[in-house]
């Protein structure tokens, strides 16, 4: 009898030392790099990068980090390695990342950029489709007021890859579509307060403008009140970029002008999250993830209205 109660101690022990670790398996930590929130987009990233965080409750331990430049968010990244940080999700708006990232890369962390290409072999990136966003830009100009327009680009250079790749593809859809259109190109912010001032002088030294190609929604609705304090009625067409709601809702207020928006939603981190937690668990995953763009104007925009959107 002591022989059997022995052995089955011994068992029991062997069985609790196998099943010890699964029963207390660490959740994966997981931190997350934004730009502090100085538009309105950018708040909706940190959102939705947290609701998803949150859903995945136990699984994942999370710190979510904001900065206002490189070098406070290379300070972040570092207090991530060293919380033990196994993945992080970077939105690095500013240039100067690279150095601050193989660092942690080398380190053996994941690191999955959202939106922002940083040229570093082993960082995997969820995006939209930057450069199909300005060829479709292109080609609704041009329909709408034909090949040899004067349109103002907005570009906002500080942006780094997101302006460069709209920018690119607005540019060379224009030299094979329409190589007469007159491309007048400035330099603003994505915000509305920059597109009020920086349009309001543009439209000083312009006395005809047919389209703007902006690259943003935020921008375009300082674009449009700029456009309304003047009184100009020759601008007939106003692109956009994001998926912001307010300005959905002016499309079909504004018969005179087409108003238009390639969606590029905010929820996408919801995406590079999931190829952290994914990558972590060994899965095979994609290193580019590209979401297709979706033109939004006064056509369609009703499909897209989203009353519990924070953007």
């Amino acid at each position: 009898m002591k022989k059997f109660m022995l052995v089955f101690l011994s068992l029991a022990l062997v069985f609790s030392i196998v099943s010890a670790p699964a029963a207390l398996a660490a959740p994966y930590k997981i931190g997350v790099l934004a730009p502090a929130v100085t538009h309105g987009w950018v708040a909706a990233v940190a959102y939705q990068a947290e609701a998803r965080l949150k859903e995945l409750g136990d699984e994942v331990e999370y710190r979510i980090q904001t900065s206002s430049n490189a070098e406070e968010m290379t300070a972040q990244l570092d207090d991530l390695m060293t919380w033990g940080a196994e993945a992080i999700v970077a939105f690095p708006q500013w240039e100067g990342m690279e150095v601050p990232m193989e660092r942690a890369l080398d380190a053996g962390i994941i690191i999955v950029n959202f939106d922002i290409v940083i040229d570093l072999e082993g960082i995997y990136r969820v995006s939209g489709d930057n450069e199909d966003m300005g060829i479709q830009g292109a080609h609704y100009i041009v329909e709408k007021v034909g090949p040899e327009a004067t349109v103002v680009m907005l570009e906002v250079p500080t942006s780094g890859s997101v302006s460069a790749l709209r920018k690119k593809g607005f540019l060379d859809t224009v030299a094979e579509i329409a190589p007469e259109l007159n491309v007048l190109t400035y330099a603003t912010q994505f915000t509305r307060e920059d597109g009020l001032k920086d349009f309001a002088d543009i439209l000083v030294s312009n006395p005809k403008i047919d389209a703007v190609y902006s690259m943003d929604d935020e921008t375009s609705l300082g674009v449009l009140q700029a456009i309304r304090e003047a009184g100009r009625t020759d601008i007939k067409v106003i692109t956009g970029g994001g998926g912001m709601q307010e300005y959905f809702e002016l499309m079909p207020e504004n018969e005179d002008i087409w108003i238009q928006s390639a969606l590029y939603s905010p929820a996408m981190v919801q995406d590079a999250v999931d190829v952290a937690l994914q990558v972590l668990k060994g899965e095979e995953v994609e290193e580019v993830i590209i979401i297709p763009t979706t033109i939004v104007d006064r056509d369609n925009y009703e499909q897209f209205l989203d009353a519990n959107s924070p953007y």
